[in-house]
């Protein structure tokens, strides 16, 4: 197809939704004639109780001009979300209908406005992802990393769904490097391992090294990665310290942080060079942060 052919058809394809736009407004309108709205629980504001509920008189216009019942109630809700002064004729219903999920009524009319440059050519129109995204739905197409994170999280919420993908993901050896640089991921995947084998080893006196082993490699890879992330940590932050003023209570703050750090290391190195790993009373107290004078 040319690209004059497909800009006709764009032409006239908006013509077109501007059609079935204003014949969505005109059952919505009508809607409200049959049923205006009332607040929850609220009396008919015409002062009489009628013939039918609003549900029973929406259903009967929506069987008498053959249209679903759910349609009839979406059009009438959206209709009395946009006054007619309010509602534009180059915005499609779909448009309005989602922003008519806005609660503050000067926010929406404002919304709707200004609609985003498209992420396509930059021309400022409404698309229906660009409307959703300021309301807060999931997107047809994400286009962010975080959108498309989400997205991901969405689809694979069932466990054997991430379980696949996960491993999937897992088999690309950028995406296995960057995820096991996180502390939280490498230890989960390590404390994985360590289950898996003891479910799949008949625990016998010749297995037992094995688990043994593979419970302290974990351990050790642990300790290493704790000593690494605050190495890292404290390198990134150190050098932009330069020139910077604290007063007595950050200084104290931080004094007492450090002695916390030192105690930790104290009894990390302890454990792994005696053996010993159990905590006395002065040194509980510094890892729960009630030091002397605290």
């Amino acid at each position: 197809m040319s690209q004059e052919r497909y800009d006709e058809l764009v032409k006239l394809g908006r013509d077109w939704v501007a059609t079935m736009s204003a014949v969505q407004w005109q059952i919505g309108d009508a809607g409200l004639e049959i049923e205006p709205m009332r607040s929850y629980g609220g009396a008919n504001p015409s002062g009489t109780e009628g013939l039918f509920t609003v549900s029973e008189a929406i259903r009967m216009f929506a069987e008498d001009i053959g249209l679903a019942y759910t349609t009839v109630r979406d059009y009438r809700w959206v209709a009395s979300r946009w006054p007619r002064r309010h509602r534009r004729a180059d915005v499609s219903h779909t448009i309005h209908k989602i922003l008519a999920n806005i609660p503050d009524e000067a926010e929406r009319f404002e919304a709707v406005t200004n609609p985003p440059p498209s992420p396509r050519d930059g021309t400022a129109r409404w698309t229906h992802d660009s409307a959703k995204r300021i309301v807060g739905w999931k997107l047809d197409n994400p286009e962010s990393v975080q959108e498309k994170v989400e997205a991901i999280h969405d689809l694979a919420s069932d466990d054997a769904v991430a379980a696949v993908v996960t491993t999937d993901f897992l088999r690309r050896p950028e995406v296995a490097s960057k995820a096991m640089a996180d502390d939280t991921a490498r230890h989960m995947v390590n404390e994985a391992q360590f289950d898996r084998f003891r479910q799949d080893v008949q625990f016998t006196q010749s297995s037992a090294p094995q688990l043994q082993r593979l419970e302290h490699g974990a351990q050790f890879m642990d300790l290493v990665a704790a000593c690494a992330q605050f190495v890292a940590t404290a390198g990134r932050i150190v050098p932009n310290l330069e020139g910077e003023d604290y007063d007595y209570g950050e200084r104290e703050t931080i004094a007492k942080g450090l002695e916390r750090v030192r105690a930790a290391a104290d009894w990390i190195e302890n454990a792994v060079t005696r053996g010993e790993v159990d905590l006395d009373e002065q040194l509980a107290k510094l890892l729960k942060g009630q030091g002397e004078g605290e």
